[in-house]
């Protein structure tokens, strides 16, 4: 634990908000609707927050939980909690109820503010919450409160607006906890410390040339790695935060000719609808868009797409564990010259490390040795430096494993071009990236494992437009039953998150090898057959 001197500083994305609202008063930090805010405003009532919290008994060390969308209380949160020592945790608003009270439950969470849109992901739940005390409604799209507990702005009114002490004496305290999917199928909450949230914003702004007259539009979750840390990057800029609750085409092309939006970050199946929007109404953008764009490698052919109608394509590659984004197809200025199409294909890659990374290499995870500099020599993507976790959250198994050999292992198998310039080949493990989703394959399998008519089970991933990928389960249907795929579908449907329920099923025998284990990857050839390679 090290305390501030003369020459040593505590990093804390908080103080971000601090500075801006110092620097840049009367300028607008947020639009939501009809709603503007200056910077001032902004940080009184994050400030209202934090000093509302801490007369609730909220300090160093708890958990708060949010479930909500884009909207400005969700802002307001990443600044308001970590600045009393506590933890944000985002939740994914497209969960179960069970998935969100597990996380609710495992992050030991002593407060939720629950957006009345979702509140029938909590509600039936209420009684398993084991820790929480105080329940705040958000308000949004109406004055009900559905859950017991008085709703956002009156739970600010009992705040006070002056400038609360950022309760932060070690850099590395914990933050914000996101919680990912891995192979077991049970949600993992993973550790941001102050110090490379800080950092990873300001390598953001860095890699996406953000300025203080950007205009950034929010149609990237929030609950995502927090907004791939841009929730404090794109304050420190002191630009401006255009807020939008839901990503539909229509409403992001209105709001970026209306707002003057000059960045955003989406996932491909955002890029891949704005395309089509803009194919079908014959749109085109008035001025450059910077778009960053990850969760999932895109397709050259979606890149070709949205440079066509006047939008900048920069591809970045990462995980939640290490605070989002890590590395940048960064462009080279001897590549102008290239075609469309080979512009296009060199985006696709997954790039190099960001200026506040550096350290990325892929490996045999075997040796831990660099793998060739060739372009088709695969091996595990491995990071570390200041933007990886802290670790899992009461999970020091799943921790050591993940930092086996003193890297971060991403489950990611990669070639090395000789330019260095790194590109996803496949998935080590079987998790299922559907427009920037983690789905769990094993989750999925245990479900439909308690289908009264499935004998046997094995989900893959397969190709699909939209999507990029979706999943597809392959059944043995016990003897004598006869289920069909609309059964199937609907009953994972009513048990999991909708979008982890698999898109289609087919019926029939599984390969398997000769200590009776799955072939999965035979299921995954044939579905894949006549690709260059996995869109994941």
């Amino acid at each position: 634990m090290s305390q501030p001197t003369v020459n040593y500083d505590i990093l804390s994305p908080v103080k971000f908000i601090v500075r801006s609202a110092m620097v840049f008063p009367d300028k607008t930090a947020v639009v939501y609707g009809d709603i503007r805010r200056t910077y001032s405003e902004f940080f009184e009532r994050v400030n209202r927050l934090a000093s509302a919290l801490k007369k609730r008994g909220i300090g160093k060390g708890d958990k708060v939980a949010f479930i909500c969308p884009n909207t400005p209380p969700m802002l307001e949160a990443h600044y308001a909690v970590p600045m009393i020592g506590a933890a944000l945790v985002s939740i994914n608003i497209r969960l179960s109820s069970n998935e969100v009270a597990y996380i609710i439950n495992h992050s030991d969470s002593k407060a939720i503010f629950v957006d009345n849109e979702f509140a029938d992901l909590v509600a039936p739940a209420m009684d398993q919450l084991e820790k929480v005390q105080t329940v705040v409604n958000i308000c949004d799209i109406s004055a009900d409160t559905p859950l017991d507990g008085p709703d956002y702005e009156a739970f600010l009114a009992e705040g006070d607006p002056d400038p609360m002490e950022i309760e932060v004496d070690d850099e590395r305290q914990v933050a914000t906890i996101n919680y990912t999917s891995g192979t077991t199928g049970l949600p993992k909450g993973v550790m941001y410390h102050h110090r490379g949230a800080y950092l990873n914003a300001l390598g953001e702004q860095l890699e996406f040339s953000t300025t203080a007259n950007s205009v950034y539009l929010w149609t990237l979750p929030m609950f995502h790695c927090n907004g791939w840390c841009f929730t404090w990057g794109i304050t420190a800029m002191g630009a401006t935060h255009v807020c939008l609750r839901k990503v539909v085409p229509e409403e992001i092309f209105r709001i970026v000719a209306e707002e003057g939006v000059t960045h955003l970050c989406a996932a491909p199946t955002i890029l891949i609808s704005m395309s089509a929007y803009a194919t079908e109404h014959k749109l085109s953008l008035e001025k450059r868009l910077e778009i960053m764009t990850a969760g999932a490698p895109p397709a050259p052919t979606v890149i070709q797409n949205m440079e066509g109608i006047g939008a900048n394509i920069t591809q970045t590659y990462g995980l939640t564990e290490v605070f989002g984004p890590h590395s940048v197809c960064q462009w080279q200025p001897q590549w102008d010259g290239l075609s469309d199409d080979e512009k296009a294909q060199l985006k696709a890659r997954q790039g190099v490390p960001y200026i506040v990374a550096q350290h990325m290499d892929v490996v045999n995870p075997a040796t831990m040795q660099p793998v060739p500099r060739d372009g088709q020599t695969m091996g595990e993507i491995v990071m570390r430096g200041n933007n990886v976790m802290l670790g899992y959250y009461n999970d020091p198994e799943a921790t050591e494993t993940a930092f086996a050999g003193g890297w971060f292992h991403s489950g990611d198998l990669a070639v090395m071009h000789p330019d260095n310039y790194i590109q996803i080949m496949d998935r080590k493990k079987d998790i299922i990236i559907s427009g920037g989703e983690n789905i769990s394959t094993v989750e999925v399998e245990n479900v439909l494992y308690r289908h009264p008519d499935v004998m046997e089970v094995a989900v893959v991933p397969v190709p699909d437009p939209k999507w990029g990928e979706v999943p597809k389960a392959f059944i043995v249907p016990k003897p004598g039953s006869s289920p069909t795929a609309a059964e199937i579908i609907d009953f994972c449907k009513a048990n999991l998150a909708r979008f982890k329920a698999p898109k289609t099923v087919e019926f029939g025998p599984l390969l398997k090898t000769a200590t009776g284990k799955i072939q999965k990857f035979k299921l995954r050839e044939k579905e894949w057959q006549g690709r260059d390679r996995r869109v994941n």
